[in-house]
């Protein structure tokens, strides 16, 4: 599990809840709570995005939220040196002896590359398809971010009609002032709820989808990188200083295998 998106969505929520209580008291939390505008604010802003897709791109939005939790199946570093041991392998015994190490991978992108490769395929070809196949899953997460960013320029936009049809509602009833400020400050809950659901909820999740797909993109040019330089036959060193070189420089001493020197 990523923690540090627990956390945060664990510290925002306390922040907020830091915040009524310092300034009302316990007693006036109850105040911030109002169902007609969290339905008008949550329930119109879902409606509106659940308009805006199909009912199965919509579910599979909502069911995204859980992937910020969870951690990187895959680390920068340990993926450089597994192609360093791929690259030394085909230097010693040839292509042919990477499709018994492609049975027991657990990362379907670079399986597939490795088996176009021990198929004798040209390099372009090889790259052409494994570009395309990243291109394609870019996209398919780049959807599922664009999700949250249309749900979360809803959220202030049914929270401002909330609040108009507040203020409709106490234009009504001017002839008791004592109304006047309670029925202003049910009003306003509803850019309250607006705002908490765009800045708490989707904009953090929206970027943090965008980060994980930024650097699984990255992973994946590693892999067509290692790859293809495997398939030309280059020395192990000289794969490992390439692929590095995807690298931070805080990062690249622990990709380091120590063994790229090849036979």
């Amino acid at each position: 599990m990523d923690i540090a998106s627990l956390v945060g969505f664990i510290m925002c929520l306390g922040m907020l809840v830091f915040g009524i209580i310092s300034a009302a008291g316990i007693a006036g939390f109850g105040s911030y709570i109002d169902v007609p505008s969290a339905i008008i604010t949550f329930g119109g802003a879902f409606a509106a995005v659940m308009t805006s897709y199909s009912m199965a791109d919509y579910l599979a939005g909502l069911k995204s939220i859980k992937l910020i939790f969870k951690a990187p199946s895959v680390d920068t570093p340990d993926l450089i040196k597994k192609i360093i041991e791929l690259s030394n392998v085909a230097r010693k015994e040839g292509l042919l002896s990477l499709e018994e190490s492609a049975s027991d991978m657990d990362e379907p992108f670079l399986k597939k590359g490795i088996l176009l490769v021990v198929d004798g395929t040209d390099p372009d070809l090889v790259r052409g398809i494994l570009e395309t196949e990243m291109d394609c899953i870019d996209g398919r997460h780049k959807n599922i971010a664009s999700f949250w960013e249309t749900l979360g320029s809803m959220g202030p936009a049914w929270g401002m009609i909330g609040t108009l049809v507040g203020l409709v509602n106490m234009l009504n009833n001017m002839s008791d002032a004592s109304s006047i400020g309670p029925s202003m400050a049910v009003a306003l809950i509803t850019t309250l709820y607006g705002s908490l659901l765009a800045n708490w909820i989707c904009a953090p999740t929206a970027a943090k989808l965008k980060a994980d797909n930024s650097v699984e993109m990255m992973q994946k040019q590693v892999m067509i990188e290692g790859l293809l330089s495997i398939q030309a036959g280059e020395n192990p060193r000289v794969i490992e200083e390439k692929l590095k070189s995807f690298l931070n420089p805080k990062d690249r001493e622990s990709a380091s295998t120590g063994e790229g020197e090849g036979e």
